[in-house]
């Protein structure tokens, strides 16, 4: 089944939550987007359990000459978060990562300084966090944001996708408490074929949607 676009992939992620809200077990929920594109999603999830909206900034770390090809990840300040097999397999080392590293730090810190003008990060300690993002494909962003996530300890941590591969969706189940992935095709290959609309999200778009849900849910 293919989404029409994020909006409605977040809808539907949203009724799936909302029965787990029902039953009591998603108290005191907070929702973090992974943007951009897991912001228009995250919306529809906020929405749905009347949560406040946030995004949490990671950044791929990619293969250089090649960036479209993840080798890790980076969230906040926490180390990166490296795939190690994938380094082996390229005769790659950190060292020679180091500034690529720091050049996607600094988008990182522009970014979150943009999305948030200038508030601070929510805290997340003893609420159950759904983090959302429109799709997985490898899993590296989200595997480092859960880490960070985990350090920052909510009492229940939950990873909210439309569509993931099907290997990574096990994977995750390691790094998260719950994983809730409504399509997991088996001929998945990349996360925009399983959209018809899959435009890039503009910044514009998350400020505005932040913005919107900070409104709705204040006092949440």
């Amino acid at each position: 089944m293919r989404f029409r676009n994020r909006r409605e992939a977040g809808q539907e992620l949203g009724l799936r939550l909302m029965e787990w809200a029902s039953e009591g077990e998603l108290p005191h929920p907070l929702v973090l987007a992974l943007p951009r594109g897991g912001v228009p999603v995250a919306a529809e999830v906020a929405r749905a359990l009347g949560a406040p909206l946030d995004v949490l900034v990671a950044r791929k770390i990619g293969l250089p000459g090649r960036p479209e090809t993840g080798i890790g990840a980076l969230v906040g300040d926490d180390p990166p978060l490296f795939d190690r097999r994938a380094l082996e397999m390229l005769g790659l080392s950190e060292d020679r990562l180091v500034e690529d590293v720091a050049r996607e730090r600094e988008v990182l810190k522009r970014r979150a300084l943009l999305y948030r003008g200038g508030r601070p990060a929510p805290d997340v300690q003893g609420r159950t966090v759904v983090l959302v993002d429109d799709g997985l494909a490898t899993g590296a962003t989200a595997r480092a944001a859960l880490r960070h996530l985990r350090r920052l300890e909510p009492t229940r941590l939950i990873l909210a996708v439309p569509v993931c591969a099907p290997e990574t969706a096990t994977e995750m189940r390691s790094e998260a408490d719950d994983v809730v992935c409504l399509q997991r095709p088996s001929d998945f290959r990349a996360v925009g074929l399983w959209y018809d609309d899959f435009e890039q999200v503009s910044d514009d778009e998350v400020i505005r949607l932040l913005d919107e849900l900070r409104i709705s849910t204040s006092g949440t």
